[in-house]
């Protein structure tokens, strides 16, 4: 209604300025009878006066004509551009409802509304797809933490049931190993819910330093594991938190060992500036291990996702939670860098962990690599 009677003021007012100029204009005409140059003709024209009253007669009907013309030419025009409005309403109340899977995808010439109704579907795409990954999150984190307190639940019924025929040493290391097992998976979600809602304290650090940490933190399980661990750590200055920077790490260099199959294969550990990308420094570790596709590469960032799936490791030594990934992706996205996950041709997995790079804090000292094997 608003476009409308704006259509319409607009052709009124319009057509009101043309006559206030025709008007003004004929008041210049000279003010006395007029004859016409013919002799014969002894008619006199019509004068100034007269001219001008003729002229406020036809022009008051010209615009009562351009005030109905305007009001409903308006309306039909304002229908027919707001029209897509609709549409886009519409999706809204159904994506209110529920229906995130509703698109509108609306067609027609390239304009501001095509641009709002694909601005709108792609916001509705995340939404769906944010709202799927929740739900999984929520499923597959229940069945997580609902594991070791069924197990703790059967042990101790089997307990009670037969009290004197329990090897009690045995009873209470199992379950201390069941009840750690509870304790690191809500330690773990707690700081994956932490990371996505408390901005990290930043500090300049060296992603080789960080790493260095890491590598002695995972040397006893490398060697127990017969995997070779090579490491060539060249400075790599960024800006970040120390603490989750060596958490990534360690995850990372978990991963790669824990998923190492068959046993006794290697793993590579690198950093320095990011080849790809130039103003970056990355972390990369790449391990051997079996064939992976891009499908199933692309949902390793997803938490309580396992390179078997949903499935725990049956191998202590080799059993995760699910969520070490998941953790490296927020700690990467805290630190407004990228995490990229590439499946080996030949078997195997590189994982690069790229962020800013940013001068160093003080003079450069020697760029020298550093290797271990294990």
């Amino acid at each position: 209604m608003r476009l409308t009677l704006s259509y319409a003021l607009f052709a009124v007012t319009a057509g009101a300025l043309a006559l206030a100029v025709v008007y003004v204009g004929m008041r210049y005409i000279p003010n006395y009878p007029l004859t016409s140059s013919n002799p014969r003709y002894r008619s006199d024209a019509p004068s100034r006066q007269e001219i001008l009253d003729s002229l406020l007669t036809a022009g008051g009907y010209a615009l009562a004509l351009m005030t109905a013309v305007g009001l409903a030419g308006g309306w039909l025009i304002a229908g027919r551009v707001l029209r897509p409005l609709q549409d886009i309403t519409r999706a809204a109340h159904a994506a209110a409802g529920g229906a995130l899977e509703h698109r509108i995808a609306l067609t027609g010439p390239r304009d501001e509304f095509t641009d709002l109704s694909d601005a709108f579907d792609e916001m509705l795409e995340r939404l769906q797809r944010s709202f799927e990954a929740q739900q999984r999150f929520a499923a597959n984190a229940s069945h997580e933490l609902r594991t070791p307190l069924a197990i703790t639940r059967t042990m101790l019924q089997v307990a009670a049931a037969d009290p004197a025929g329990q090897d009690w040493g045995k009873l209470v290391t199992r379950l201390q190993d069941t009840n750690q097992r509870g304790i690191e998976i809500s330690e773990a979600l707690l700081q994956l819910a932490d990371l996505g809602h408390t901005p990290p304290d930043l500090a300049p650090v060296d992603l080789a330093d960080t790493t260095r940490e890491a590598l002695a933190a995972v040397h006893d399980e490398a060697r127990a594991s017969g995997t070779t661990l090579t490491a060539d750590l060249r400075p790599a200055p960024t800006t970040g938190n120390p603490v989750l920077l060596r958490q990534a790490a360690v995850n990372l260099l978990h991963n790669a060992l824990r998923h190492n199959l068959p046993a006794g294969g290697r793993v590579t550990v690198t950093t320095g500036p990011d080849p790809e990308q130039s103003g970056r420094v990355r972390l990369a570790v790449a391990n051997t291990g079996p064939h992976l596709t891009p499908q199933a590469v692309a949902t390793f960032t997803e938490p309580f996702l396992r390179g078997r799936g949903r499935t725990a490791e049956t191998d202590p030594a080799r059993r995760g939670h699910g969520l070490g990934l998941a953790i490296v992706a927020a700690v990467t996205e805290a630190h407004h860098g990228e995490l990229r996950l590439t499946p080996d041709p030949a078997g195997g997995l590189l994982v690069t962990l790229a962020l800013p790079q940013t001068p160093p804090a003080g003079p450069a000292g020697p760029a020298g690599p550093a290797g271990s094997g294990g």
